[in-house]
């Protein structure tokens, strides 16, 4: 397993208390941090969509909830489900295509918390093509087969007048960027900060998915089945902390820009104002599920393996529980609502 690097302790090391939920109120005690509890998270792809784990790390929240975070990159679609069910990881940040593909294969995945409710990517043109003609046996770039970026190329190559069958689909991992401008891939998807930064680089954007403002469970916090029935109170915990980095981003606009910048590694004023902006705007900040989404991705794959039960997919007590418990309300006094 590849491990992060725990980093240091940063700037409002000495206000971290301020940050974090009062032990008695949310039945978290000492003996959690003595007894900490090892979660791995696996990391499909750097984006800022996971900014609101950045933050909860960086204050220290999953330590004050007993919990001993860490980060794994990984590819997605193709690797989530392996690495859950054999307890590698705990939970995956990925969308919900990849659990689609996933429990027709056989597995039994849930997503129970969202970071993004709708498509945050764009399809950018490799230098030198203009148009939907120059796409056509062509090579679309994705993550991984079953990903945000396989499902949502389909979606852009429909909006195009193209299927599947017109261009070869090849998975070039994490980082697409760079594979689009050297031109070994004809189009890519690219989200935040990548986005910004094909944008500025003058790469066409011949669909940009996001401007149409689709439904959709993007950036999911998925776990197994098993892991979610045994686990209750851990997950619990993971979501506390994670709730709290959402709003802690959310407020702290300083702050917030300056992990994205350090984690994504951006230089450029303008795309890190970019990509925390969107961030701000179509982050959930409770991190709650909006089934519209999980519905449009069922009725965009259900040719390709999807069921028509939604619930086969999400699991939204997580959130319910939380809310009925109060925490919400108590994250929008302490931070004000957004």
């Amino acid at each position: 397993m590849i491990r992060r690097a725990r980093q240091p302790a940063r700037t409002l090391a000495s206000a971290a208390s301020a940050f974090l939920l009062t032990i008695s109120t949310w039945g978290v005690c000492a003996a959690n941090a003595a007894e900490s509890v090892p979660f791995s998270i696996g990391e499909a792809s750097p984006a800022n969509t996971y900014l609101a784990i950045w933050m909860a790390e960086e204050a220290g929240l999953y330590e004050a909830q007993g919990l001993d975070l860490n980060i794994v990159p990984m590819v997605g679609g193709r690797e989530s489900a392996p690495s859950l069910e054999a307890g590698t990881i705990q939970l995956m940040h990925i969308g919900m295509s990849s659990v689609v593909r996933a429990n027709a294969a056989g597995s039994d995945l849930r997503v129970i918390g969202s970071l993004s409710n709708v498509i945050r990517q764009t399809m950018f043109l490799a230098p030198g093509l203009a148009g939907a003609a120059d796409l056509r046996g062509g090579i679309v770039g994705i993550s991984s087969v079953g990903s945000e970026s396989d499902s949502t190329s389909t979606l852009a190559l429909q909006r195009l007048g193209l299927t599947r069958d017109d261009v070869t689909f090849e998975e070039i991992g994490r980082n697409r960027l760079p594979i689009l401008q050297v031109g070994e891939v004809s189009a890519t998807m690219l989200g935040e900060p990548y986005r910004s930064e094909a944008l500025s680089a003058g790469l066409n954007a011949i669909v940009d998915l996001y401007a149409d403002r689709i439904a959709w469970l993007y950036s999911g916090l998925t776990v197994d089945r098993t892991y979610l029935n045994s686990h209750r109170d851990v997950l619990l915990r993971f979501m506390r902390a994670t709730v709290e980095g959402n709003y802690i981003a959310v407020s702290d606009e300083t702050r917030a820009k300056a992990v994205l910048a350090r984690e994504l590694n951006l230089s450029d004023p303008q795309i890190i104002e970019a990509s925390y902006d969107n961030f701000k705007a179509e982050t959930p900040i409770n991190v709650e599920i909006d089934p519209a989404g999980a519905e449009n991705i069922l009725a965009a794959l259900a040719g390709r393996g999807a069921g028509s039960d939604v619930e086969d997919y999400i699991d939204l007590t997580i959130g319910e529980e939380l809310r009925a418990e109060g925490f919400y309300a108590a994250m929008q006094e302490k931070y004000g609502a957004p």
